[in-house]
């Protein structure tokens, strides 16, 4: 058996799919990490619903302050090409099409791309859905960031959500301690796993069905 990937090593790992000029909103949670491993050599520009555009990592103790924050109200420094909107420009930079991604976190993920990320316990911290379902209704492609399974042990990579859907057939990539996912209809492609697991083993604590891109290899970080 293996060693499961960190938070931090999931992180960097999805952020290195960003593509040089995109748009990226972070959502609440473990997305909101990935800020910090933005590619030098690509321009990226961070967008959050609350009217940052062009934030760049988290902020130290010293550096912060109560009012640049992020989507989860994290501290954040400003690159200097941001600027600082209204929340309905904020919106309207989502639901006019023009997010190149969204990383969202989720509670299930289907083998046909269908996103889970409804809050539905009132008694777990955290708000409601919050901009999520803009985000995944209106952005050109949507990567999750979660853990492979929940806390006691059920599977989350799904043939089929059991929680209501935050949106339909939208998810491409999915992100794991275990590895790098595609969502391909009946089934997730393996593109990536992480060190030491195998697919099979991966495959026990996987409800969907998995299959070995002609690549497959382990996670590769720089």
């Amino acid at each position: 058996m293996g060693e499961r990937l960190t938070r931090d090593m999931m992180a960097a790992r999805i952020t290195a799919e960003f593509q040089d000029g995109w748009i990226a909103n972070l959502g609440v949670g473990m997305p909101t990490m990935c800020s910090d491993y933005l590619p030098a050599e690509k321009s990226i520009i961070l967008h959050s619903e609350n009217g940052l555009i062009g934030y760049g990592r988290n902020a130290t103790v010293e550096e912060a302050t109560p009012y640049v924050v992020n989507a989860g109200v994290l501290p954040v420094m400003l690159t200097p090409h941001a600027a600082v909107v209204h929340h309905a420009d904020a919106f309207a930079v989502i639901r006019g099409g023009h997010l190149d991604v969204g990383v969202l976190g989720a509670y299930e993920v289907a083998m046909n791309g269908d996103l889970a990320n409804w809050k539905t316990d009132p008694k777990k911290r955290g708000g409601g859905i919050g901009g999520a379902m803009d985000i995944a209704a209106c952005a050109k492609r949507i990567f999750v960031l979660m853990e492979h399974q929940t806390r006691d042990g059920r599977p989350r990579l799904l043939k089929r959500c059991n929680l209501p859907l935050t949106a339909p057939g939208v998810v491409s990539l999915v992100m794991t301690d275990l590895g790098l996912f595609e969502a391909a209809g009946d089934h997730f492609v393996v593109h990536e796993t992480a060190p030491g697991f195998t697919l099979e083993e991966i495959q026990a604590v996987t409800e969907a069905p998995l299959i070995a891109a002609p690549n497959m290899r382990e996670v590769q970080l720089s």
